[in-house]
């Protein structure tokens, strides 16, 4: 009978977790991507003939929780779950914004100039970051500085 120790045991148990993370697809979990097309489909399932649940626009982030083929499952900040085509998504740095009348700024201090400000839901590119405060892009092109707190 074969004894195990400490380190025996620890590689074992690597392997068996290793094993279901390749069966199940769950190495996918918290990889962060974004939508690169203008709108996208989510879909109930892993292909076209499954029904559209919702759309999203342009850098919308999701998590990646499961692969199956050409699809992968994704999770949103609201944690929806849906798929989508991986043609459609990109590994970006994005931001939603998940609080209303969210003020984007001309430079990165609460004092500065208000751009513009956006309800819960809108998505940006991230171009830069400094200290708590992220510079952002959205996709018909305006840009400015929204406080860390304000988006997923």
């Amino acid at each position: 009978m074969k004894r195990w120790n400490r380190r025996g045991i620890i590689h074992m148990m690597t392997v068996i977790v290793a094993g279901v993370l390749m069966v199940t697809g769950s190495a996918f979990s918290q990889e962060r991507y974004a939508v690169k097309s203008s709108i996208a489909n989510l879909r109930s399932g892993p292909g076209t003939k499954y029904d559209v649940l919702w759309q999203v626009e342009q850098y919308h982030p999701v998590i990646i929780i499961e692969k199956k083929e050409d699809w992968y499952k994704i999770k949103d900040f609201e944690n929806d779950v849906a798929w989508i085509h991986e043609s459609l998504l990109a590994k970006m740095t994005s931001v939603i914004t998940i609080k209303n009348k969210c003020n984007v700024r001309s430079k990165p201090d609460k004092n500065s100039r208000i751009l513009f400000t956006v309800e819960t839901g809108v998505p940006f590119r991230v171009l830069e970051r400094n200290g708590d405060w992220i510079k952002i892009e959205h996709a018909d092109g305006d840009i400015g500085w929204i406080y860390k707190t304000l988006v997923w």
